[in-house]
């Protein structure tokens, strides 16, 4: 599942890094597929888990910025999703790098992204729009 221009939220910084976000996360998919080092997945979960809170702290940022009304609720959202990013890594690890949990869960994180994006980050965009009039 790769990033696509109805993804786009209309803030710059924002749609680049989902589309980084994408990028990386469809790396995962293709290394668990190929059955690839588990060595190479802790590495491209690890990077996940640092861009994703990279991520959420400029989109909070901004949200701030802009006086966005919806900060508080994509804050929780952000929350839950990096628990689930860290259930994710203790359940590969635990798992003895067991890559099926990766296959799974990396459909689970995808499919919460975009939904999140088209659902949520979308405001955040329409929002930004408005205030520039």
């Amino acid at each position: 599942m790769l990033w696509t221009p109805d993804l786009a939220v209309g803030v710059e910084l924002i749609d680049e890094q989902h589309k980084m976000w994408f990028e990386k996360a469809e790396k995962l998919f293709e290394a668990g597929k190929n059955n690839q080092a588990k060595e190479y997945v802790g590495e491209l979960l690890r990077f996940l888990d640092e861009y994703t809170r990279k991520h959420f702290g400029d989109e909070e940022r901004y949200m701030l910025s802009i006086n966005y009304p919806g900060y508080n609720e994509q804050k929780a959202a952000h929350t839950a999703f990096i628990a689930k990013l860290d259930d994710l890594r203790k359940e590969y690890d635990k798992s003895g790098g067991n890559l099926m949990v990766i296959l799974n869960a990396n459909r689970m994180v995808l499919d919460w992204l975009t939904q999140h994006i088209s659902n949520m980050d979308k405001k955040i965009g329409e929002f930004a729009k408005k205030q520039h009039r």
